[in-house]
């Protein structure tokens, strides 16, 4: 073999050799970038409702469709006097129909003949507003109605008071930077107990925020929560 085939033979497995130690560091760090670990961080947040919404019902019972509709009018008028004695405005009041049930019509009650009353009329008024305090007050003092001959409709489905937090997009910003350094942390603790160092995130993806009542006595006191999900690369041995 010429003396310029051996040295171009040699110049090509130099550089295969070189290639392959090239590729093989490559492999190597490739591989320590796949490695990752896959945390959840929480975070939670107390709050104070910000929106009240309250649902007064009342019914009333006659046999005389145009006395009932003054009887339920009258109420009507009493409850709103007591709703603006506590400081409630216009706005944030509003009256709905009066509806009236005809009970020898009703297909059930139709044929007896013991229903004292044939005309039950019930009617609703809705208190929506960002007065918290005032609402919870004025709820303590319906006696005053009930002294005034006002029976109101404790069904706890329909006038249960609900109380709303309306404010999330001003926390969010602040509750998944606090999630993340969560998931972070729990990252850390994994990576010392590995033997390797958190690298930059991988991916991560943020859960439904959620609003629940801290507990069942202090509705108008919310737990907001969220949970991230984050994967990190691992870096080290």
């Amino acid at each position: 073999m010429s003396t310029s085939k051996t040295y171009a033979s040699a110049i090509l497995s130099a550089g295969l050799i070189i290639a392959a130690l090239i590729l093989g560091q490559s492999a190597i760090r490739f591989k320590k970038l796949d490695r990752s670990v896959v945390v959840k961080g929480l975070a939670e947040m107390e709050v104070d409702a910000t929106l009240a919404i309250w649902p007064i019902t009342f019914n009333e019972a006659g046999n005389n469709l145009s006395d009932l509709q003054s009887a339920l009018e009258d109420k009507q008028t009493i409850i709103l006097e007591f709703l603006k004695e506590n400081g409630f405005a216009d706005e944030e009041i509003s009256i709905g129909m009066i509806n009236i049930s005809d009970q020898k019509a009703n297909f059930y009650g139709g044929g007896n003949q013991y229903i004292e009353y044939r005309y039950v009329g019930r009617a609703q008024m809705t208190v929506r507003t960002d007065q918290i305090d005032r609402m919870t007050k004025a709820i303590t003092r319906l006696t005053d109605l009930v002294g005034k001959g006002i029976a109101l409709n404790q069904d706890q489905y329909m006038s249960q008071v609900q109380y709303l937090f309306t404010e999330l997009n001003s926390i969010k910003p602040q509750m998944i930077e606090e999630a993340t350094k969560n998931a972070r942390e729990a990252a850390e603790k994994f990576a010392i107990d590995s033997d390797s160092k958190v690298g930059k995130i991988k991916r991560a993806t943020q859960g439904m925020f959620s609003i629940n009542d801290r507990d069942m006595n202090t509705p108008y006191r919310k737990i907001v929560r969220v949970v991230t999900t984050v994967e990190y690369y691992l870096t080290g041995n």
